[in-house]
C-alpha cells in the first residue's frame, strides 16, 4: 500500500504536513503501508531534522512548483503538471500511489481527480463528503459539501448510493439511514429539486431512505446520511465549523462540541472517483494531517473504491 500526501498544501505547509507525516508514520505498519511524500525536500530536510526523523524511512518524490491556493483550478492543474497536486494524480494514474490526498487547492484537487483518476462509470457526478458528529454518539456524513453547486435529481440520488456506501464500510453502520435535506419533513415541502429527488428516493431499493429532514435534524439520530446540494452542504458544513470555534472563544469545554474539530477527520473524501482522494482543510495542522493520512488508509483497507464499482455496474 502506498499512501501519496502533497506537503506543500495548505496553508501552514511544509511545517504543518511533514509533521503530520511524521505522526502519521509512527501509525502505520511500514512493512505493508508506505508513506510517499510529494514536495519540496529541501524544505523538508530541516523539520525532519529538528524531529529526528530519518526520512530515509519515507519515500520522497522531490518538486519545487506548487499550485497555490488562489489558482485558477482548470489552468494549473495542464499548465503545471510538476506540481506537487499534479505529480500525485499522475503517480495515482499509473498505480503507483493507491490513494493521494492535499489540503491544497480544492478546486485543483477536484479538477485533478476528474482529468486523472476519472469518474467511476455509471456515476454522474463525484461528490465532497464531511462528517457530522451526532449529538450521543457517533457520526454521521453529509454530501455533496461543496463540488456542486446545482444538482438534478438522479445525482442526488446517487449521493445517497456514495453516502450509505461509506457510512457503512468506513464508520461501520449497518444499513445507514438516508435523509433527504428540505425545509420541512412532509413529502409535498421543498423546491422543485427536492420534490423530484424524494420521489425517486422512496422508490430506490439501493439504500434505506427515511424521508426528508430539516437543518434540526442534522445532529440527531434520525439520518446516518444527509444528502443535499453542494450549496446547501457547504452553507451547512461552514455554520457547523463555527461551533467548535465559538466555544473555544466562549472559553468553555463541551465534549459534543470538541467533535466539530475539524482536525479529528482530516479530510473529506471526493465519493465516485476511481481511487481514494481526500481534500484536507486549507488550515490543517499536523493533527488533521495525520488523520489525513488514516482515513486514505482505511478507503483502502475497506476496499471501499471497488465496493462504489460494483454498485453502479
Amino acid at each position: 500500500m502506498k499512501i501519496g500526501l502533497d506537503i506543500m498544501g495548505g496553508d501552514f505547509a511544509p511545517n504543518a504536513t511533514v509533521l503530520g507525516a511524521i505522526a502519521a508514520y509512527k501509525a502505520l505498519e511500514p512493512q505493508q503501508q508506505k508513506l510517499v511524500l510529494i514536495g519540496n525536500k529541501d524544505l523538508a530536510q530541516p523539520i525532519f531534522a529538528e524531529q529526528g526523523f530519518n526520512p530515509d524511512l519515507i519515500e520522497f518524490i522531490h518538486t519545487t512548483e506548487v499550485i497555490g491556493m488562489g489558482e485558477h483550478p482548470t489552468k494549473a492543474i495542464t499548465q503545471k503538471p510538476n506540481s506537487s497536486i499534479g505529480i500525485g494524480f499522475r503517480m495515482l494514474k499509473e498505480g503507483s500511489l493507491d490513494s493521494f490526498s492535499s489540503a491544497g487547492n480544492t478546486g485543483a484537487m477536484l479538477v485533478g481527480a476528474m482529468f486523472s483518476v476519472k469518474t467511476i462509470p455509471g456515476v454522474i457526478r463525484p461528490a465532497i463528503s464531511t462528517i457530522v458528529p451526532k449529538l450521543k454518539k457517533g457520526y454521521g456524513i453529509m454530501l455533496d459539501v461543496g463540488a456542486n453547486a446545482d444538482c438534478k435529481p438522479d445525482t442526488l440520488l446517487q449521493f445517497g448510493v456514495l453516502g450509505s456506501l461509506f457510512a457503512e464500510n468506513i464508520h461501520g453502520v449497518h444499513n445507514p439511514k438516508v435523509g433527504l435535506i428540505n425545509i420541512g419533513e412532509e413529502e409535498e415541502k421543498g423546491n422543485m429539486l427536492a420534490l423530484a429527488t424524494h420521489t425517486l428516493m422512496k422508490d430506490t431499493n439501493m439504500f434505506n431512505f427515511v424521508g426528508n429532514v430539516e437543518g434540526r435534524d442534522l445532529f440527531n439520530d434520525k439520518a446516518d446520511v444527509i444528502v443535499c446540494d453542494g450549496f446547501t452542504g457547504n452553507v451547512m458544513l461552514k455554520l457547523a465549523e463555527t461551533f467548535y470555534v465559538l466555544t473555544k472563544q466562549k472559553g468553555f469545554e463541551d465534549e459534543f462540541f470538541a467533535r466539530f474539530n475539524y482536525e479529528q477527520y482530516g479530510g473529506s473524501p471526493i465519493l465516485g472517483v476511481n481511487a481514494p482522494v481526500i481534500i484536507g482543510h486549507g488550515i490543517s495542522t499536523p493533527e488533521a494531517i495525520k488523520n489525513m493520512v488514516l482515513l486514505s488508509r482505511s478507503m483502502i483497507t475497506t476496499k471501499l473504491i471497488d465496493k462504489i464499482k460494483a454498485a453502479f455496474k
